[in-house]
């Protein structure tokens, strides 16, 4: 391991943990209606924009209500965004005189933009213009995430025993406290690494071997910082991060790590600031981090060791440096992916389907848990499911009613937490199979074999988690893929989180158990080792067969020398 990989990793886990309790604090106090030090300049805006809504913090909401309005504005914006994107050509703001979006394709992207999932079936310079990308795309990447940070905090409200809140005011101030200056502050970082942010024209430059070359730019700069600020991922460019207009430097893949990052594991540590229980979220976030170490050595020991067949023909050895980013090396590469498969933001700073097989089960591994700190609010929401799903568990091997935060978990908690659980890999192995099954949709598999499987697998696995990136080799541009893959976005973004929100409102009206003896503690290693030990085993029962028929099977066939033509 080289000393630049070493110096990375340190960095990015030394400004982790200096930020995690301020930022989760922050955060803390924005879920509670709490001052903070922005209150003087944006009281007034936030207070403008509540009379402009006809609502306001003293309103309260049920989770009938606050899922009703929830689904509302997504469903606004979507419908909205479908049709800017069908009339971009008569829109402003298009120097390439780009047309209209295809309807598959808009609806599609419309789908993808508002879910959060920012799965790209385009190529957003060839496709889409600075209008589409900054008025109608990089609105949606402020909007959409908070609205996932705002049922977050809705949740941790009710389980800390005070009502759920409004969505309008959560929605707001997310935006206005968290993202807006955040973006701000990332936005002037990028641009001194080198990023553009120019709404001119592109360049039409001359190469040093005299042909010519159009070298696309625009607001990139404030795209990346929402981008990876929000967990969105959706590139400006088709080559997202791998793009030294995107990513240009070993400072700048640090700084998208960072805001990939900063908030989702933060709102780990809100969780203990607002239910009183910080020995819990520590627990937490050591389920999560410990998750996300395995997943970082299984992306960067076999890259860094190379591929076994090339050794073999070649005599020489090196790392697997096939689709990666020489400026970052392996080291950064490969902590760059697997931030972007844990923090399900979807961007990529490299080809994730020139990686050998157990990196890409990797990648796999982080969408199928979709709980290793994952996207802001929503990442904690699927870690207490699981943390309910395991606290039943052990109340039935032990034959006492089990407990959450010292209320009863009985048949309504546990069946919801169950239905937002097995929905996931209902939606992945459903419309893989779906798609196996179809002879069109299998020909948009451009690979032959396990890696071939594996590419359908991940398209419709990023669709679920709402992850966005995609193993590359299939051709997504197909309208079934559009259709499907659009419908499993849908279907995995609201599904879970309005359950979530039925549990959390019924965990409030129950009356607080106090704790005895027989009451399980959440905050303590043995905890800790049960809910991870949960995790995979729940997770290997339902995702294994498919895995070892993908990456698995392709990972062995490579050790025999084995290829497909």
């Amino acid at each position: 391991m080289s000393m630049e990989t070493v110096m990375t990793w340190l960095v990015v886990l030394a400004v982790f943990a200096l930020t995690i309790k301020p930022v989760g604090t922050y955060l803390a106090r924005v879920g509670l209606y709490e001052p903070t030090f922005l209150d003087r300049v944006l009281n007034p805006v936030e207070q403008l924009i509540y009379r402009l809504a006809g609502t306001g913090p003293e309103e309260q909401m049920n989770a009938r209500t606050y899922s009703l309005a929830f689904l509302t504005a997504n469903l606004i914006w979507m419908l909205a965004a479908y049709l800017l994107l069908r009339i971009q050509n008569l829109l402003p703001f298009n120097p390439q005189h780009l047309g209209p979006v295809p309807p598959e394709l808009a609806f599609n992207t419309a789908a993808s933009f508002v879910t959060n999932t920012n799965w790209q079936a385009y190529a957003g310079e060839h496709t889409l213009s600075y209008f589409s990308q900054f008025g109608v795309l990089s609105y949606l990447q402020f909007v959409t995430p908070a609205m996932g940070a705002a049922a977050g905090l809705a949740f941790l409200r009710a389980v800390s025993g005070r009502p759920l809140g409004n969505f309008w005011v959560d929605l707001t101030r997310v935006t206005t406290r968290l993202l807006l200056p955040a973006a701000v502050v990332w936005t002037l970082l990028l641009v001194w690494q080198g990023v553009p942010e120019t709404l001119a024209p592109y360049l039409h430059v001359h190469t040093l071997t005299g042909g010519t070359q159009i070298v696309p730019r625009g607001p990139i700069a404030s795209w990346e910082a929402i981008e990876h600020l929000g967990n969105n991922g959706g590139g400006f460019t088709a080559a997202n991060s791998a793009n030294p207009l995107e990513n240009p430097t070993a400072v700048s893949n640090i700084l998208e790590i960072l805001a990939m990052g900063l908030f989702p594991v933060a709102f780990f540590y809100a969780l203990g600031v607002m239910t009183g229980r910080k020995r819990f979220a520590w627990v937490l976030i050591t389920v999560a981090g410990i998750l996300f170490v395995v997943m970082l050595a299984m992306v960067y020991f076999p890259t860094a060791a190379g591929n076994p067949l090339i050794h073999r023909l070649t005599g020489v050895k090196g790392p697997n440096l096939v689709g990666q980013e020489l400026r970052f090396g392996v080291g950064g590469t490969s902590l760059f992916e697997t931030a972007t498969m844990a923090f399900t933001t979807g961007s990529v700073a490299s080809a994730h389907d020139s990686f050998l097989p157990i990196p890409s089960l990797s990648f796999f591994l982080g969408m199928f848990l979709n709980l290793v700190f994952g996207g802001k609010g929503v990442g904690l929401l699927n870690m207490l499911m699981f943390v309910l799903i395991t606290v039943f568990l052990t109340g039935l091997m032990v034959g006492r009613t089990p407990e959450f935060l010292g209320k009863k978990i009985e048949a309504k908690e546990v069946s919801l937490a169950s239905l937002a659980f097995l929905l996931h890999p209902l939606l992945i192995l459903t419309g893989t199979a779906l798609a196996v099954a179809n002879p069109a949709a299998r020909a948009g598999a451009l690979n032959p074999g396990p890696q071939g499987l594996s590419e359908i697998l991940y398209a419709f696995a990023s669709a679920a988690a709402n992850n966005g990136s995609a193993l590359g080799g299939l051709n997504a541009a197909l309208p079934f893929y559009e259709v499907a893959v659009g419908i499993v976005m849908v279907i995995g973004r609201y599904a879970s989180i309005v359950a979530m929100l039925y549990i959390g409102e019924s965990l409030l009206a129950k009356r607080a158990v106090p704790e005895g003896p027989g009451t399980m503690r959440l905050d303590t290693p043995l905890f800790a080792g049960i809910l991870l030990g949960t995790i995979i085993i729940v997770n290997a029962l339902t995702f294994f067969p498919v895995a070892a028929l993908g990456p698995l099977a392709e990972h062995y066939l490579l050790l025999a020398h084995h290829l497909f033509s």
